[in-house]
């Protein structure tokens, strides 16, 4: 998961830089209320990543759970010789 996210990690130092320096320019007094609108997202953004991802999670157990009591009754249950083999249609090649 943390490769899928890999464009959000932390900025160099250069960039942090020219990131101030435009933040400065751009919001001056306001910069920050700004910041802390900016941290209020960001936090609710990483909450919901956190959601998902404890929903995938659990979703994926409940699968893996349900699949593998399946085939431990889907074992015990099925007899070989009950099975029908596998057939292919039969090739018949056009009239002409």
């Amino acid at each position: 998961m943390s490769q899928l996210f890999a464009f959000l990690s932390a900025p160099a130092p250069t960039e942090m830089i020219v990131l101030l320096v435009i933040a400065v320019l751009l919001f001056g007094q306001n910069l920050p209320e700004v910041l802390r609108k900016l941290g209020k997202s960001y936090a609710e953004f990483r909450r919901g990543m956190k959601k998902i991802e404890d929903e995938i999670r659990s979703v994926t157990s409940d699968f893996t759970s349900s699949t593998t009591s399946q085939s431990t009754t889907t074992k015990l249950q099925d007899d070989p010789s009950d099975r029908d083999e596998p057939t292919a249609p039969k090739f018949e090649p056009p009239p002409g």
